[in-house]
């Protein structure tokens, strides 16, 4: 059986970390653990800066440990625990440190490279890992697989679209399936012209028409960056060749993807467009539990329709080929200026058609080695975010 796949027992009372708890993902999460506190005790809670929010989410789950990764926001954390039996730590590190606590179920929802040592070090102790950070496979997918098979570690896609191909998915049999398809919304700039899209900003591509994203994840939707990320994750996550893995505009994101078998059949995944679905999932797998996600309607929905990605319009699939073609460090690459130039916009130094400039100039340049440890992957990243920096420069 795949480790991917792994099953498990479900403890009476499992105790989780959340990495990112302040973010949509975390949140959400922890939307669903109020509403089952004693199916689970929380051990620990991290966040980037907000020290408030996360003290606030902390003391309400009685967790035992809060960790603000910016160090400057540790004397705030402290405070806003005072009186409590909390915990509070602050630094990278202690983010890490959080990850390789006694817990035994772990919400990976760090946006970007930096949820990786996390994620890799849960993985290290064997722990079931429902990770929402593609970052985590895009960028080291082959590192990561790796050590999730020595170390008897369990990956749980929390993204709707792998969530959903997980649920389908025969992995006693992949030998039978022909392809996966992952569904994309198409964003909000869908039928929006080229011309129109070099003039939008940040406020108007943020503005998901289906989901609630942070911004960084909605600024990936508007360009079909996050489905070309998704494509590189199938890739590991699933070990299907590129060739395997299609895209399908889906605007009314009900159906979250599908898999393909050789017999012809198709079976999908389908509900509505809330993340507590797939988190619900996760959480309580090898189980399920009850979620406040609105049910699915189909009578009222009415119709279901398809459309192929416009390859000009949207460029970014293309490049998760071409990354994927070239292999090694080349994904991580392309991850790291897509970053760079995502923040770029948010910031408005750049208008939105220079992040797929930066993303596929980045691409076209790199220097592409060999995948064979984080040093490696560190050196590659810098890199990347250094050229795009560059670009960025008026």
């Amino acid at each position: 059986m795949s480790s991917v796949q792994q099953m498990k027992p479900a403890h009476a009372r499992r105790k989780i970390a959340i990495l990112g708890s302040t973010g949509s993902v975390g949140q959400q999460t922890i939307d669903l653990i109020a509403r089952a506190p004693d199916a689970y005790e929380v051990v620990a809670l991290t966040a980037n800066k907000n020290a408030v929010k996360l003290a606030e989410q902390a003391k309400a789950l009685n967790a035992q440990m809060a960790v603000v990764a910016d160090e400057s926001q540790y004397r705030a954390l402290k405070d806003a625990l005072a009186g409590s039996n909390v915990k509070a730590a602050a630094g990278a590190q202690a983010v890490v440190e959080a990850a390789q606590a006694d817990s035994d179920w772990i919400m990976s929802a760090i946006v970007g490279a930096a949820g990786l040592p996390g994620t890799l070090a849960a993985a290290r102790r064997g722990a079931t890992i429902a990770f929402a950070n593609k970052e985590t496979l895009v960028c080291a997918g082959p590192l990561m697989m790796k050590l999730v098979a020595e170390c008897g570690a369990t990956l749980l896609p929390v993204d709707s679209e792998h969530n959903a191909i997980y649920q389908v998915f025969d992995f006693d049999h992949p030998e039978g399936i022909s392809r996966l398809i992952l569904t994309a919304s198409g964003g909000p700039f869908r039928s929006t012209s080229r011309e129109e899209m070099a003039k939008m900003s940040p406020e108007q591509a943020v503005k998901h028409p289906v989901w609630s994203m942070g911004a960084k994840i909605s600024i990936d939707s508007a360009t079909l960056m996050n489905k070309a990320l998704e494509v590189i994750e199938a890739h590991f996550l699933f070990q299907m060749p590129p060739e395997k893995i299609d895209v399908l505009v889906h605007p009314q994101s009900v159906i979250h993807s599908m898999v393909e078998y050789q017999d012809g059949s198709v079976l999908a995944q389908l509900g509505s467009p809330d993340m507590r679905t797939p988190i619900g999932y996760c959480l309580a797998w090898p189980e399920r539990m009850q979620t406040p996600a609105p049910r699915l309607d189909l009578a009222k929905l009415g119709q279901l329709t398809f459309e192929n990605p416009d390859p000009v319009k949207f460029p970014a699939l293309r490049f998760a080929k071409e990354a994927m073609k070239k292999g090694g460090t080349a994904p991580a690459m392309l991850s790291a200026a897509n970053e760079v130039a995502v923040q770029a916009f948010l910031d408005k130094r750049i208008g939105f058609l220079d992040i797929e400039r930066i993303n596929e100039t980045v691409l076209s340049e790199s220097n592409v080695a060999p995948l064979t440890d984080l040093e490696i992957l560190a050196e590659a990243d810098g890199a990347a975010r250094a050229r795009a920096a560059e670009l960025i420069k008026p």
